[in-house]
């Protein structure tokens, strides 16, 4: 281990890191467990998992629901999952900011996620720890606990509000969602039984298709000036 990772690893958030990255293989322990107790519970447990990284919560829940889990399983995979997120992505966001160590690989993200959180904190510093803690309940695209741990940063909040305000909002928006997808499975179930893995491939759709808009407009050129004039 480098000395640069030895001096960041002793300061609070090095701590804060340690301690997900432990969660994290406590995870991928279980995991392990559950594959061989139970392959296929195992296995749709992974799957949840995979897709909460990859398209979101909202898109995990409903394939947890659309291939029968249960609601405590499927609300703990999230919960989890995001609370390990958290915990990783605040410590690294810190460490960049300040310039005291910075992981290559991540830098196109973190500069991505730093500029969103720059275009919200200027309306969120006026309603502050409520204001920050409806951004990351908020379902609407490119909010969320990532941002906000962001957001919390350039407010100069000390770590331990900002994770409490981003895990709490977190939380609520999880139970939420839980909610909602329930509900809306168990209408789309009642149509035809293949319409819950339609409702997640409908989903699926939407968000790679989001996210692909997202980058062909960033990728898109900008007019200057003086071809406007012209």
């Amino acid at each position: 281990m480098s000395s640069s990772w030895k001096s960041v690893l002793r300061t609070s958030e090095g701590l804060v890191l340690v301690a997900a990255l432990c969660l994290s293989l406590a995870v991928l322990a279980a995991l392990a467990v559950a594959a061989v107790w139970s392959p296929g519970y195992g296995q749709l447990l992974a799957a949840v998992i995979a897709t909460n990284l990859v398209f979101g919560r909202v898109t995990a829940m409903s394939l947890g629901y659309a291939t029968g889990l249960d609601d405590l399983t499927v609300v703990l995979a999230n919960l989890l999952i995001e609370t390990i997120l958290v915990l990783i992505f605040y410590p690294l966001f810190v460490f960049s900011w300040r310039g005291l160590l910075e992981v290559k690989t991540l830098r196109p993200y973190l500069r991505a996620v730093r500029e969103a959180a720059e275009r919200h904190h200027g309306t969120i510093r006026r309603y502050g720890l409520i204001g920050l803690f409806l951004f990351v309940w908020s379902p609407i695209w490119m909010t969320g606990p990532v941002v906000g741990c962001a957001i919390g940063v350039l407010l100069g909040l000390s770590m331990g509000v900002t994770l409490g305000v981003v895990l709490a909002g977190t939380y609520v928006a999880i139970l939420g969602w839980a909610l909602a997808m329930r509900q809306l499975h168990d209408q789309v179930a009642g149509f035809s039984p293949f319409g819950p893995l339609a409702l997640f491939a409908v989903l699926v759709v939407i968000i790679a298709g989001g996210y692909l808009l997202r980058r062909l407009v960033r990728r898109r050129p900008r007019t200057s000036a003086r071809e406007h004039v012209d």
